[in-house]
């Protein structure tokens, strides 16, 4: 068996690949390997949303999340992950026409706030995105050693050097076609996993109940996650590249309704798997695992199958990340000029960061603590960024509701204990804990400090566009 799933795992990878390579282009230049610039229409970028934003995360956290708080909560989780599309769509359009050169939201807060708020946007972006990686190629060498004999690091290795041939020489053109084949192959291959693990499991009782906590508690939990979800992802990169890509705002628009709406139901249906595991009474596992849980015992084709689907969600999340952050750094090396940069020294950029990235996921280390750190980074900026779109908003708003965002995540905290240091550790999520004060607080003080700083000191109208 261990010849037969390296043979799968290889002949997956080796699909990407060569769809990948098919789609560079000898004489691609620079703009075109990192944005494919108004090239996109609908039916690709809602596949690519769908395939960009799912990644190995859906096989541990909806399942867990559906099996231990039940459908509110999971609600929030599949509601959060679709959101950032949604907004995409809505604000994408006229991000595009205050800026149709762009690259990335960066760009956008540098053209709207300066280059101090740009440098900042851009950490957080590859902080993010860093930490998602990271956390990505984590997941697949975990997977890989729970359902085969295959070692964990060759599914990591295998991944990282198989994504950065296709990103690293057909750029974001690669990263799309694969995406449209690797959703397609996701559904499917979700969809006969899904179908064959519910046939297995033992007739539900009479006495069976639904998953729940407290209705507070599952709001509170779902409230946390869709502002965590939504405003992390709103700082990634790989989404914002798409923005442009699109052939028109139409496009984009449609392109992020389609992806919200897969998405919502991709997370919904896995999540509900582990409703169902946990109502069946089966033993879900330590650490519990409701969607690995299903597979116990199961027959090795199964177990092989899902181990492809996990392989197809990795790269095809991996593969937007890769790009998305060699795209910032070339961003961050030309300024808005985009000079200096040619298109083999992107190719090395792409190469390079991910060397990092690999040591740390061989390590098997959990990312979580820094994952949730990073995204609420990403609530205390999202906001003030944002409302650059509003003609008023003017670079010391901007400033002003991201300082008061970073107080209001530890103000929570701090009243509760009474201690800054506890607000602190508080926003520092100790035991990788997501809690919803941090949350709200930075979304709240960064919302309403922004507004009204941009109220009482306007940006020159002048100024703007």
């Amino acid at each position: 068996m261990f010849y037969i799933t390296l043979a799968a795992l290889g002949a997956a990878l080796l699909l990407f690949a060569v769809l990948g390579l098919r789609a560079s282009r000898a004489d691609a230049q620079l703009d075109d390997y990192v944005t494919a610039r108004n090239s996109q229409g609908a039916s690709t970028l809602g596949l690519s949303f769908l395939a960009s934003g799912m990644g190995a995360w859906i096989l541990f956290a909806p399942p867990e999340v559906g099996a231990f708080v039940g459908p509110i909560a999971l609600a929030g989780y599949a509601i959060g992950s679709a959101l950032p599309f949604i907004v995409l769509g809505l604000c994408g359009p006229s991000i595009r026409r205050h800026l149709p050169q762009g690259r990335s939201i960066g760009e956008f807060a540098e053209s709207r706030f300066g280059v101090g708020v740009r440098r900042y946007v851009s950490l957080i972006s590859i902080l993010y995105m860093g930490c998602f990686l990271a956390a990505e190629l984590t997941a697949i060498g975990g997977i890989t050693s729970l359902l085969s004999d295959v070692p964990g690091s060759v599914a990591v290795i295998g991944v990282a050097i198989t994504t950065l041939i296709y990103t690293t020489w057909g750029g974001l053109r690669a990263s799309l076609v694969t995406d449209r084949w690797q959703a397609l192959l996701l559904i499917g291959l979700l969809a006969v996993v899904g179908f064959v693990a519910l046939d297995r499991l033992p007739a539900l009782s009479a006495d069976a109940v639904m998953p729940s906590v407290p209705t507070g508690s599952a709001l509170g939990v779902a409230l946390t996650l869709v502002i965590a979800v939504t405003a992390a992802n709103l700082f990634h990169q790989g989404y914002w590249q798409r923005v442009w890509a699109a052939r028109s705002g139409q496009a984009l628009g449609r392109g992020a309704l389609l992806g919200g709406v897969t998405t919502v139901v991709v997370v919904a249906v896995v999540g509900g798997l582990g409703i169902v595991a946990a109502m069946s009474g089966m033993a879900l596992g330590e650490p519990p695992l409701p969607f690995f849980a299903l597979l116990d015992g199961a027959p090795a084709w199964l177990t092989l199958l899902a181990l492809v689907l996990a392989v197809t969600l990795v790269a095809s999340s991996v593969d937007t990340l890769q790009n998305g952050i060699a795209s910032l750094a070339v961003d961050e090396g030309d300024g808005l000029a985009h000079k200096g940069r040619s298109l083999g020294g992107a190719r090395l950029i792409t190469v390079a960061l991910m060397v990092p990235v690999v040591v740390i996921a061989l390590q098997g280390i959990s990312v979580l603590r820094l994952f949730l750190i990073a995204d609420l980074l990403c609530a205390t900026a999202v906001v003030p960024v944002l409302l650059g779109l509003w003609s008023r908003m003017s670079t010391a708003a901007a400033v002003s509701g991201g300082v008061a965002g970073l107080i209001g995540a530890l103000l929570p905290g701090w009243i509760a204990q009474g201690d800054l240091m506890a607000g602190l550790l508080a926003a520092s999520f100790p035991g990788g804990v997501p809690t919803l004060g941090p949350f709200v607080g930075a979304l709240a003080a960064s919302t309403s400090v922004g507004v009204l700083v941009a109220v009482f000191k306007p940006r020159l109208a002048h100024q703007y566009g």
